[in-house]
């Protein structure tokens, strides 16, 4: 069987983390191994950097941020190539879209934000859980880190997103539903993939 990459993007309390587990839960029922990965991947050096400076123990302009964000992803390039060879369907919590996203809505150029991420194993498949800035501050109301509490800044990602998802290899689904209806929607997009030899 041949290994896929699928990415779930999003806001922040769009969702991503419970469909990415269910549909790995859902993977493994049929008959396949599933590995989910999520970005940033804290535990690295460049991960703890990361932590760090969402949480007030650094200072790094947005330029700073995305390079540090797409370097974490190059860490787990050498792990996400060996998974995909070996016919593992790897399941992301965030991956390049983030990037571009989060840096044009802060004033990046996005064509540089997908060029130094060009060396990346692509995704297959890449889910947009679509929610509105109010719901994600809705879903967390403390303990938000500096992105999660600029409702303009989410309001200008979110415009980032959905233009992205205008392009081939995406599927945007409403993120606003019960968990189990878009966890249905979720299911419909990959089953297909799911059954390609």
């Amino acid at each position: 069987m041949k290994g896929f990459l699928i990415a779930f993007e999003g806001l922040d309390q769009s969702g991503k983390q419970t469909q990415a587990e269910r549909l790995k839960a859902e993977v493994e029922a049929r008959g396949r191994t599933a590995v989910l990965l999520e970005f940033p991947a804290y535990e690295t050096h460049i991960g703890r950097e990361i932590h760090d400076a969402l949480h007030g123990a650094r200072d790094y302009g947005p330029d700073v941020m995305q390079l540090l964000y797409v370097a974490n992803r190059y860490e787990k390039k050498p792990q996400i190539e060996a998974l995909k060879a070996s016919g593992t369907v790897i399941i992301c919590d965030r991956y390049l879209a983030s990037s571009i996203a989060y840096g044009e809505a802060q004033g990046l150029d996005p064509a540089w934000l997908a060029e130094i991420q060009r060396f990346l194993p692509p995704p297959d498949l890449t889910i947009l859980l679509d929610i509105a800035p109010e719901t994600a501050a809705t879903r967390k109301s403390s303990n938000r880190d500096k992105y999660e509490r600029d409702l303009a800044l989410l309001s200008r990602v979110r415009d980032s997103y959905r233009r992205q998802a205008e392009a081939g290899g995406w599927v945007r689904v409403n993120g606003e539903r019960p968990k189990d209806v878009v966890g249905a929607d979720v299911l419909t997009a990959v089953a297909p993939r799911l059954a390609q030899p």
